[in-house]
Order: structure tokens, then C-alpha cells, then sequence
């Protein structure tokens, strides 16, 4: 699958991020392929890390198929010695880790009612543990270093309005984005830099295959429902979230810690559309 930077992500300099090296998790797929290939194409090096190694190296052979530095190493953030590992790997590698974008997660449409105990669980281990894995593992080296960026994904259903497709998701990403508060002067007076980029609801392959199917909805009638209902205006693109995420790293950003970033069209200031009939809890 060949990649071509977008108009937001286009914005940016040439080389803005040379010789900087980036570990993106959730890097095989979505938002996590769109910024590693943009790093790369900024000149920076890209670490792509995630569960799916297949989905790894076809990322990896892209960026470097059009003259872009990556490297790919399969990991499961919910298991510290992977974690580990894949620290280890890149400073041998690189001897360096100048940003850590926190992208990988996952959850899946539910009632509330319909949710198990191992689906609490294993939800609240990915979103929440695993994103502290990662943290907790990069920051003292970046902090030594004394510089860095950490951008930790979250979505707008982790803040004030709460979670009604995700309540196991919305309450570990919340406690992510208090992560984020806590950590942010430690780190500061260090020289680097956390924050929490929201996104609202925008299309990716993997959004329209994992969570849409769920609830027998498809990206188009979504979409007509959500502008319908004035929930939005439109879907963001993943070129949108990626420039985001490529902000919060950029020299631009410099002075912006602590911060939940939101980028969503507004929609937390409209209607949201009903995922489910009335009569459910």
C-alpha cells in the first residue's frame, strides 16, 4: 500500500524531525501507520510497534520503499518484558528516543450491562496499563536525555461528557489523561514534553472493520446518521489526527505540557447520536 502525506500533514517542514527517531505503537494500521510514515517522510526514523508483526513489516517496507527509515519490532504492550525489550531494542538500534507516541488501543462497542468481567479487564490492561508500560519505560531515558515528546491517544470519550459506547475504554483513557496531568511538571522541568491528543470520530479501515460491524452499522450510514442528528459536520480523515499528533512533537509545541488536545469538529458541543434503542441499559 503505497502512502501519500496529506494536506494537513503536508503543512509541515521538510526534515523537520531529521535524525529524530519516534516510537509509535499501534503503528500497523490507522492513525499509527499515517504518523510513522510522516515522520519518516519529515526525516525523522520510525518504530512501529504492535501485536501484528505481517502488518509491521508492510508498513516498514512502504516508508522504505520511498527512501524513509523504519523499523519494526513486534509488541504487546500489556506485557512489561515486551516493553522492555523493545526499549532495549531501539536505543541499541538508535541510541536515542526523541518521541513516543502512545497510539495503540482498542475497545468494542457494548451496552454497559453486556460487558464481562474479562472484557472489563482486558480493555482497562490495553488502553490503560499497556499505555503505562509504555510510559513508564521511555521517560526516564528521554528525561535524562533532557528532551522528548510523549503523546498519549486517547478520544473524546474519555473527558466530561463520558463513554456511551465505551465505558470500560472511556474510564481507562480517562485515568490516562490524569496520567498525563501527573506526569506533566515532573517531566517538563526535564525537558520533556506529555499530552493527551483527543480525537473525535474519524475513518480508518480498522474503525469502519472493528467497531462499526459491531453494531451493524456501516461508515456511510454512520456518517449520515451522525450529520443528520447534528452530532458533526463530517468525519475527520486520518491525515487530520496524524498532523495533530505530529504537532504536539514538533519544536511548535514546545511549551505545551499537561494538555488534552481535542480535535473533533466541535462534536462535543452538539447532539451525540444514539447508539442504541432507548429500552437498553
Amino acid at each position: 500500500m503505497t502512502w501519500t502525506a496529506g494536506p494537513a500533514v503536508s503543512v509541515f517542514a521538510d526534515q523537520v524531525f531529521e535524525k529524530r527517531v519516534a516510537v509509535i505503537t499501534g503503528g500497523g494500521s490507522g492513525l499509527g501507520r499515517e504518523v510513522a510514515h510522516a515522520f519518516a517522510r519529515l526525516g525523522g526514523h520510525a518504530v512501529v510497534a504492535g501485536r501484528t508483526e505481517a502488518r509491521l513489516d508492510e508498513v516498514a517496507a512502504s516508508i522504505r520503499s520511498g527512501g524513509g527509515s523504519c523499523l519494526a519490532v513486534p509488541t504487546d504492550i500489556r506485557k512489561p518484558e515486551q516493553v522492555d525489550s523493545l526499549r532495549d531494542t531501539v536505543y541499541r538500534r538508535f541510541g536515542q528516543v526523541d518521541f513516543l507516541v502512545n497510539n495503540a488501543g482498542g475497545q468494542f462497542p457494548a451496552l454497559p450491562s453486556t460487558i464481562s468481567d474479562n472484557g472489563w479487564r482486558a480493555v482497562v490492561d490495553l488502553n490503560l496499563n499497556g499505555t503505562w508500560n509504555m510510559t513508564s519505560r521511555f521517560m526516564a531515558p528521554m528525561a535524562q536525555a533532557g528532551f522528548g515528546a510523549i503523546v498519549n491517544v486517547v478520544h473524546t470519550f474519555a473527558l466530561e461528557r463520558g463513554a456511551p459506547m465505551f465505558v470500560h475504554s472511556g474510564a481507562a483513557r480517562a485515568g490516562v489523561v490524569n496520567m498525563v496531568k501527573t506526569l506533566a511538571p515532573y517531566l517538563m522541568r526535564r525537558g520533556v514534553t506529555i499530552n493527551a491528543f483527543a480525537p473525535g470520530i474519524f475513518s480508518t479501515p480498522g474503525m469502519v472493520a472493528a467497531e462499526l460491524a459491531t453494531i451493524g452499522r456501516t461508515e456511510r450510514g454512520f456518517t449520515d446518521e451522525m450529520v443528520a442528528e447534528g452530532t458533526t459536520v463530517r468525519m475527520g480523515t486520518v491525515d487530520e489526527m496524524a498532523a495533530m499528533v505530529l504537532y504536539l512533537c514538533s519544536p511548535a509545541s514546545r511549551y505545551v505540557c499537561g494538555a488534552t488536545v481535542i480535535a473533533d469538529g466541535a462534536s462535543m458541543q452538539t447532539n451525540w447520536v444514539n447508539f442504541f434503542d432507548d429500552d437498553d441499559m
